[in-house]
């Protein structure tokens, strides 16, 4: 069954994106890991706000263009020709895609949709890159959940810009 991995930038203390949602704090002077995952995964979920997002970065800017994208809305009628869109029920639906042949699926964001998934236990993996800053106001990685959720350490690197790299296991009960 393929594995869906969180896979996101965080700040030391615990937010992905500044008080004005912007993310000009995320490192980008080099791969730290990021093409051997692309190559690793083959369809991308990301919510309407992260959607609209990545919609709006010009040509190049967008690492996942032509990757399969699943779009999470209740509110969203149609989506680009590279999108599908998601909505009702998607614990169902996320198990279904789950199901089907293929590499793992990158959960991009928003925080909404990974609490959602999270809290349904439908996230495999985390993998971190924590930068090496406090944003101090944001939004936090983690909210709206409703369990304890368990991890074990599977993977860590240190780059010599501060960044580490982390990823665990999600532990099923």
């Amino acid at each position: 069954m393929r594995k869906v991995i969180l896979c996101v930038a965080v700040s030391l203390d615990g937010l992905i994106e500044g008080p004005k949602g912007e993310y000009d704090w995320c490192f980008m002077d080099q791969d730290y890991g990021l093409s051997a995952f692309f190559k690793s995964v083959d369809a991308i979920f990301m919510g309407r706000k992260s959607y609209e997002l990545a919609q709006s970065m010009e040509e190049g800017q967008n690492p996942w263009k032509g990757t399969r994208t699943y779009v999470f809305s209740n509110t969203l009628k149609a989506v680009s020709k590279d999108g599908i869109l998601v909505s009702g029920d998607i614990v169902k639906q996320v198990t279904e895609i789950k199901s089907q042949p293929g590499k793992d699926i990158w959960l991009f964001g928003g925080a909404s949709l990974t609490a959602s998934l999270l809290n349904a236990g439908l996230v495999d993996e985390f993998w971190l890159a924590v930068h090496p800053i406090v944003l101090g106001a944001g939004k936090p990685m983690f909210s709206s959940i409703n369990n304890r959720i368990k991890t074990q350490l599977i993977d860590s690197k240190v780059y010599d810009t501060g960044l580490v790299s982390l990823k665990y296991k999600v532990l099923r009960s």
